[in-house]
């Protein structure tokens, strides 16, 4: 067997990323090698990637240098940016066109550029319906990535755009999930009324991911967009009682309400939230479940998710 291809996954120990080099890994027998970019190349998480034989290096998206290094000699690239560890559209749009920049003149012959929809397509910033956040953006994490696809198009990279759904992980690792109300049930918040939320558990993402670059040139240019399931909050709550064995109420909230909650990034969530519900047709039709499907065999139904997950939901 000839010399297999280096895919560069940045993010590589956060969520999606973590499904891609996972997914390189396992198959053994695939085209591909894995260089596993992070922040911290001596995180505990780092460390499980190198001994599994993922090539580790250290770059952080902002330093040139070092996302050049990385990229150096790829094929193929998953590039990703994380809002939440900064809260800042104007840092993740440098990021992004860093790895843009980046890829184009290292040569790198395939991207996955993990994106959201540009809401103000949708939702004009003199829209009254919906608050504009920090002067110009409705919701500013998604936003920036779609403004950011535009990078890609612009430095002639060759570019798959992914279209990432809601993940479930989230009501682990992000205070999203069921919480303890006075009568002793259970409470989750999701202030969509009756819409459907996509959404996907997060090792499906980067196992999505892999698919696309199994299938290579003819993914170039497409947008593609995934999920494990459509589900409204009603029905996520049901499968959550089932799971939990306790009884699980879905709370619709208005996203005037949510936006007010007070945590950090609630007037961002808030909005993603109406942005979903208002314009659910469009937000779910890009958002295709076979499509994820014959990319990922394996993919998860929320209730399979639940199954090795519903024990690390923290009910607070």
């Amino acid at each position: 067997m000839g010399m297999k291809q280096v895919i560069t996954v940045f993010g590589a120990t956060g969520a999606q990323g973590g499904g891609l080099v996972r997914s390189i890994l396992e198959d053994r027998d695939g085209p591909f090698a894995v260089r596993a970019v992070t922040r911290d190349a001596g995180s505990n998480a780092a460390r499980a990637l190198a001994a599994a034989g993922a090539e580790v290096v250290a770059a952080d998206l902002g330093d040139a240098a070092a996302v050049a290094r990385a990229l150096d000699g790829a094929y193929g690239a998953y590039c990703v940016t994380f809002y939440w560890a900064h809260f800042s559209p104007e840092r993740e749009l440098a990021e992004a066109r860093l790895l843009a920049q980046s890829a184009r003149a290292a040569g790198v012959q395939h991207v996955v550029w993990s994106t959201l929809e540009d809401t103000r397509r949708w939702m004009p910033l003199d829209d009254p319906r919906m608050p504009t956040l920090m002067g110009k953006y409705k919701v500013p994490h998604f936003d920036a990535k779609g403004e950011a696809d535009q990078f890609f198009r612009d430095a002639g990279v060759p570019t798959t755009f992914l279209l990432t759904s809601f993940y479930w992980d989230n009501l682990i690792h992000f205070g999203m999930g069921p919480k303890a109300a006075a009568d002793g049930k259970l409470d989750f918040v999701l202030p969509m009324g009756d819409a459907k939320l996509p959404g996907i558990a997060a090792e499906d993402i980067g196992r999505c991911a892999y698919g696309i670059l199994r299938r290579g040139k003819q993914m170039i240019g497409q947008t593609v967009g995934i999920a494990g399931e459509h589900l409204t909050g009603a029905e996520m709550a049901a499968a959550l009682t089932r799971a939990l064995g306790r009884e699980v109420r879905h709370v619709d909230v208005p996203p005037e309400v949510y936006r007010g909650f007070g945590f950090p990034g609630a007037d961002d969530l808030g909005n993603m939230f109406q942005f979903k519900r208002d314009f659910n047709a469009d937000f779910c039709a890009a958002r295709s479940i076979d499509g994820a499907r014959s990319l990922n065999p394996r993919l998860q139904s929320f209730e399979q998710w639940l199954e090795g997950n519903a024990s690390r939901i923290p009910l607070g």
